[in-house]
């Protein structure tokens, strides 16, 4: 605000008035009079004036000069969206006849980096009568070739992917192998249910008793209850199936008072059980039949296994002493693997004088001692194995199965057990 002069002039002077005597000017100068008084006004006006100038000629250079508009706040830096995760590299497989041979050969490429192992299997039957068949190959594999393939049939290979975190979907390729017009059933005909009323007793055909066995250990078991498997001897499998096909359902095992009894359903539930006594070297026995008992479909694989006691596969070995591609077939077979699956993978034994059906009982017992792997069919010796260092499992035990090898559409089955007997080595 601008003072008017002459108004601060009269202020002043009243002001000295009402003083009436000594003043001191703002300075600390002594005034004495009025003449002195007014001599100090005008001098204080004039430094009044001066800075009034000086007042106004910044005001009008601020006007003139107006500050610079503020720098705009910085837009927010968007958060990046991440790209997403990279579909997993694909898994492709082709099949191929090789020319002249019964042989198909299948190949199978890929980019991912975490493949721990393949497991390959073909369906229908080969020139020997065995059903479907399939077997585990190391990460590195890119080749399998599958042999003894019927003239005229199409065969249906599925290869499944193993990470660590567990199996992949499945890639499937098929190959039509020439020669043939109307290629035969691939699957077994149902079998009807044998007569239950059929004693399932041993008939001195035991491999036991016709080599001297001896007496059964207490972890035999003559299935003479009924319920659940007797939980102090075995321990039944509760989860997902063999190599994640179907279910093994506790449900899917029980005694009837004379037998053992395993079913195998067609959405693919099944079951298994392991004994709870292990053992390094030793005799094991069981009397066993096996019979579909629905529509045709996939089918289940009836199996007696001596598994290692530290579950280390394939690195102790497994001897599979029976292992059927089907329920009831004519000849019974057996794999057994290697530890470590070194120098080869397995010994294929396959029954060359077969007798009555597997829809049969019969007695089926493996002998392993330091020296070899010997089975046994109804007292007689149908494979011995003792090369390289087959024998070497440190401990093991027997495991019943009903395996599912396909997931789905399976051909509802039974697997029955009349007694197991244990014997020491």
């Amino acid at each position: 605000m601008r003072l008017h002069r002459s108004w601060l002039i009269a202020a002043i002077a009243t002001i000295a008035m009402l003083a009436g005597g000594t003043a001191m000017a703002g300075t600390g100068e002594q005034i004495d009079n009025r003449d002195e008084a007014l001599a100090a006004i005008t001098d204080g006006l004039a430094l009044i004036d001066a800075g009034q100038a000086k007042i106004t000629a910044g005001q009008e250079w601020l006007v003139a000069n107006p500050p610079p508009a503020p720098e705009p706040e910085p837009e927010p830096t968007p958060t990046p969206t991440p790209d997403p995760e990279p579909e997993p590299a694909p898994i492709t497989a082709t099949a191929a006849v090789i020319e002249g041979e019964d042989e198909a050969r299948v190949d199978w490429a890929t980019e991912r980096t975490d493949i721990t192992g393949w497991h390959i299997g073909r369906d229908g039957t080969d020139t020997t009568g065995y059903g479907a068949w399939s077997t585990d190959l190391p990460a590195e594999a890119r080749t399998f070739t599958f042999d003894l393939l019927r003239a005229g049939d199409t065969y249906r290979f599925t290869l499944t992917p193993h990470t660590a975190a567990g199996p992949l979907d499945p890639v499937v390729t098929e190959a039509a192998m020439p020669g043939g017009v109307e290629p035969e059933p691939t699957d077994p005909p149902v079998t009807d249910e044998p007569d239950p009323t059929e004693p399932p007793a041993g008939d001195g055909t035991e491999a036991a008793v016709v080599h001297g066995w001896g007496t059964p250990l207490a972890a035999s078991d003559e299935f003479n209850y009924s319920g659940a498997p007797d939980p102090g001897k075995w321990g039944v499998y509760n989860g997902p199936g063999h190599d994640g096909n179907g279910t093994r359902d506790p449900n899917r095992v029980t005694v009837d008072g004379n037998k053992l009894v395993m079913t195998g359903l067609a959405n693919g539930a099944s079951a298994g059980m392991a004994s709870q006594f292990d053992q390094q070297y030793g005799r094991w026995e069981a009397r066993v039949r096996s019979f579909n008992t629905g529509p045709s479909g996939n089918q289940y694989h009836p199996l007696l296994i001596i598994w290692p006691e530290s579950n280390q596969w394939p690195a102790h070995g497994e001897y599979d002493f029976l292992e059927n591609g089907a329920p009831g077939e004519q000849c019974a077979e057996a794999f057994l693997h290697y530890p470590g699956h070194t120098p080869i993978r397995q010994e294929h034994a396959v029954e060359t004088n077969c007798g009555a059906p597997l829809s049969e009982w019969h007695n089926v017992a493996l002998e392993w001692d330091a020296g070899s792997l010997t089975g046994y069919i109804d007292g007689k010796q149908w494979f011995d194995f003792g090369a390289h260092d087959i024998t070497a499992m440190p401990s093991g035990h027997l495991a019943i199965q009903l395996d599912n090898f396909f997931g789905g559409n399976m051909t509802p089955a039974t697997y029955e057990i009349d007694w197991v007997r244990i014997y020491a080595p």
